[in-house]
Formats: C-alpha cells, structure tokens, sequence
C-alpha cells in the first residue's frame, strides 16, 4: 500500500547521515547486536588447481555462510541507503534479516529505512522486533519514541523516551521528543476543550499544529476531517477521508468521516448506509449511532413536509419544516432547502414577510440559491417595494440569463417606474377596476372633504396640506375620468408634466358640481 507523503522530523534526518547509528563500522561480520564472524580464510596459491583439469579453488568450492552474506547485504543496504535509495536498502536489509533472523541490528537499520520512507508502522513494529531480540538495544528504543511520536502516541513516545534516559541519563538522541511530546499533551487538550464547545475552526488550527509535530497521526487527520465537514468545507474532508480509507479499509471512523460529508451535502440516503457500515465494524460507534438517527429522521420530516405541501396542507407543512430546521443548525445545504421550502408555504398562506426573511436566511446559507432569490423577488413585488424586487431580478439575471428571468426584471422596472408617480387610484381610494360611476363618486366625496372653503378656520400649515390634497384628487380625477388619459396612465406612459401643467383644482371643482349638482347658476355651500 502506498505511503502518505509527511515529514519526518530534522533528528531523524541527521540520523540518516550517521554510518554509526546503522551499524555499519565493524571488523569482521555482525551478527545479532555484537557477535563477530571472523573473516574466511585465504587460500594458498599451492592449493589452486588448473582449471584446465576442471579443479577450482577452495575458496569457491566453500560456501559462504549465511552470516557472511547477510552482513554483505546490510553493506550493501547501507550504501543505497546513503544514497538515499531507500527502496533498494529496503529490499537488501530484508534479504540480510532472513538470513540471520536473529540480528537486532538488521532489524534496526531496516526500521531507519521505514522511517524514512514514512512506513512509521512498519518502522515501530522492526523497532520494537529489535528490542525484543536486544533489550539493551538504545538506539531501537530512540526509534520507538520517533516513530510514536510520528504516529501520535504520546504514551508510547514517553515510555520509550523513559527507557531511553534509563539506558543511558547523558542521552541527548530524545531531548527533541520530549519537548514536541509535551508540547501535543498541551494540544491535545486544547483541541478537546474547543472540540466541546463547537468551536471547530479553533479545532482545525489546532490540529494543523499537532499534524506537524504528528503527521502519521490518523486520529488527528479523521478529526480535522470531521470538524471541516461541520465547517462546510465537504471537499476538503472528504479527501482526507478517502486517503485514511487507502491506508485502512477497515476505519469505522473514516467511513463515519465520509458519510458526514455525504449527510451536509443532502446525500441522506447514502450517508445513513455509510453509518451503518461503520457500525457493522464497530458497533459501539457513538457518533455513528447518532449521526444515522439524525439522518433518517431528517430524511422523513423532508418527505413529510413535501407530501404535505403537495397536497395542500400548508399551515401542517408550515409546522414540519420548522421542526425539521432544529434538528442540525450545521447542515446548510438541507437547511437552505428546508427555508425554501417554507417560503413557498408561507406565500401560499399569505405570509409575505415571513417568506422574505425566509428567503434571507436561506441567501445567507447559499448566495447562489437562485429559486429563493426569484422568490423574494416575487415577494417584494407583490408587497410593492419595486426597488428590491428590481434589485433581487438583476441579482438573479447575473446567475443564470435566461428569457424569463429578463422579463421579469422589464416587469419589475415597469413596476417600479409607475411606482414613483402618483398613484391616483389610490388618492380617490378606489381600486384599477373602478367604473366610471364610481369614479365621480369618489372624487365627490374627497373634493368635499379637501375643499380650501372647508378648512378656512384651519392653521396655515393645515391649509396649505388641505390644499395640496384638493389638487391631486383634482388630477386623479381628471385622468381617470379621461378614457384617453386613463388608457395612458394604465400603460405605465408618462403624462403628467405636459397634460397637467395648467391643471387648475378650482375650475375642475366647479364645473363638476355645475354639470352633475344642478343649474348653471347653482351654488354649493358646506355643511359643517
């Protein structure tokens, strides 16, 4: 299986440029941690024979044995190793331990090999092989500690650095374990007292400090990977999910990982199948357990209140979506979805401005959700604030141009620009379907009430307000009782400055009460 590329701390480097640290100055051939072959014998010219007669030396009709060869091959593994061929070193410590199975030393440099190689677990199980051969072996003890240390056991760094000072008290080969082990102690309960409280983004920083001090550490990657889900950022948990699972198959906690990712991206259904492979390897999985209750009954209020909505019973699904939106504030992509949801409910129930502050949150969720921005502008058009419907449909336009989205956006700016003239309708207080006779009467009715002679005795300021409404029921009127005008005004056409100028709200007054009140010499007085 291939390795993750991490690094591996400067001391273990400086290790590797050591010939001492690999055994390699010797007389003679090692064996185990110290005994010495003495070298083979030389052969006397007298005891060479003429190759004609087929007879050959000694020294090639002796074998050599296994001791000797395998302490050519650790020579040998040693060069490639200073070349840095760590692969072929590999493969040349493996062929000299299983000639002498029995050497702590082999055992040693091969584990220096894994280490270098980054196989930390290959490396502590040769390293831990040494001592048990050698108990006294320091060097192998040194290489524990490394290699826990690498792989995030603080434990089994501080008792290997125990045995190490234990051994020899003047020993400097761990002083930098002993600072990077206390050091991941004090981050370890630092990313736990966040991890408590939620606060992943502190987590993930904290974890990136102790990855460098631990890079082997598969605890630490899955629980990166873990709080960037919570985060959001599925992506990114996802790959590291996905190369613990390279590494092992078997990882409840990575599956768990990569079932989270498939849960906050609304994949329910195959992250409930996630969790339950996790569980299936470790059935006592607590988060797993939770995770797999929380999505399926996400899945099921989600269906609920769709059926409900569907069918018509939108105050029922009103209370579903509600309820389904407490059951994880992290998941923003079912969230949104959930909001949108009871926008549309709340619409169809004729609650405008819920549905607004709806569609907000769910643009606060996801900025790029294009349904609910149509929707809000829908909304605020149909609660005459034209500016942010305009403004909602531009937004709209930017994310997707398409035909119907323009039209809407040309709607709403006619909206709006009709919007900011007056609304004549609205002065006479009759609505845009209003027959002519309904017309007349209302502008009776507030001629009568705006009239200047009414207000006499009025303020100055009061009389001036009075005024001003006397005229524009006089425009109001003289539009809509103008089929023409009328017909102009409806189409959004502006019309005001040049057919109103010299509108007078007196004269239109008089003539209205002379032609539908009377004579033409009839007088009109107020009853006060």
């Amino acid at each position: 299986m291939d390795e993750e590329i991490i690094e591996i701390s400067d001391s273990e480097r400086e290790d590797t440029s050591s010939t001492s640290d690999m055994d390699v100055e010797i007389t003679g051939v090692e064996v185990g941690s110290g005994a010495q072959v003495p070298p083979t014998q030389q052969q006397s010219p007298q005891d060479d024979v003429d190759v004609k007669m087929g007879i050959t030396s000694a020294e090639e009709i002796v074998p050599k044995d296994a001791a000797t060869i395998a302490e050519e091959k650790k020579k040998l593994g040693n060069d490639q190793y200073k070349a840095q061929n760590y692969q072929n070193a590999l493969k040349l410590y493996t062929d000299a331990i299983s000639l002498c199975p029995d050497s702590a030393a082999y055992y040693g440099n091969r584990a220096a090999c894994y280490m270098m190689l980054l196989n930390y677990n290959s490396a502590l199980t040769d390293a831990r092989h040494a001592i048990r051969i050698d108990p006294g072996f320091e060097k192998a003890y040194v290489r524990v500690a490394k290699c826990c240390l690498a792989l995030g056991d603080i434990i089994g760094t501080e008792q290997a650095i125990k045995t190490v000072m234990e051994l020899n008290s003047q020993s400097t080969a761990v002083s930098g374990e002993q600072t990077a082990v206390q050091k991941l102690r004090q981050l370890e309960a630092t990313i736990q007292s966040n991890y408590d409280t939620k606060a992943y983004r502190n987590v993930v920083y904290y974890l990136d400090s102790a990855l460098k001090l631990a890079p082997a550490c598969l605890k630490y990657r899955l629980l990166k990977a873990e709080c960037l889900a919570f985060l959001g950022r599925c992506d990114e948990a996802l790959d590291i999910a996905v190369g613990v699972m390279k590494l092992d198959s078997t990882s409840a906690d990575a599956i768990y990982v990569r079932g989270l990712c498939l849960y906050y991206t609304d994949n329910l259904e195959k992250g409930i199948l996630h969790f339950e492979r996790a569980l299936t390897l470790d059935p006592d999985h607590y988060k797993s357990k939770q995770m797999r209750s929380k999505c399926k009954q996400l899945k099921e209020m989600k269906e609920n209140g769709n059926m409900l909505f569907k069918s018509g019973r939108y105050r029922e699904a009103h209370v579903i979506y509600t309820d389904a939106l407490k059951i994880d504030e992290h998941n923003k992509d079912i969230n949104s979805k959930l909001l949108y949801n009871r926008a549309l409910v709340n619409t169809r129930i004729g609650n405008l401005r819920e549905a607004v502050t709806d569609c907000n949150r769910v643009l606060e969720l996801n900025s790029q959700y294009l349904k609910a921005l149509l929707l809000r502008a829908r909304c605020h058009n149909d609660l005459e604030k034209f500016e942010e419907a305009v403004a909602d449909y531009e937004t709209a336009l930017n994310l997707e141009k398409t035909p119907e989205i323009k039209k809407l956006l040309r709607d709403a700016k006619f909206a709006l620009k009709k919007s900011k003239r007056k609304d004549y309708y609205k002065i006479l207080g009759i609505g845009r379907n209003a027959s002519d006779d309904e017309i007349k009467k209302a502008y009776r009715k507030k001629a009568l009430v705006h009239h200047p002679d009414r207000h006499a005795n009025s303020s100055a300021e009061e009389r001036k307000e009075e005024e001003l409404k006397f005229k524009e029921v006089g425009e109001a009127y003289a539009i809509l009782s103008d089929a023409r005008k009328k017909q102009r005004y409806d189409s959004g056409q502006d019309i005001e400055e040049q057919e109103q100028a010299d509108f007078d709200p007196n004269q239109m007054f008089r003539s209205f009460f002379q032609f539908n009140g009377g004579g033409r010499n009839s007088s009109f007085n107020f009853e006060f």
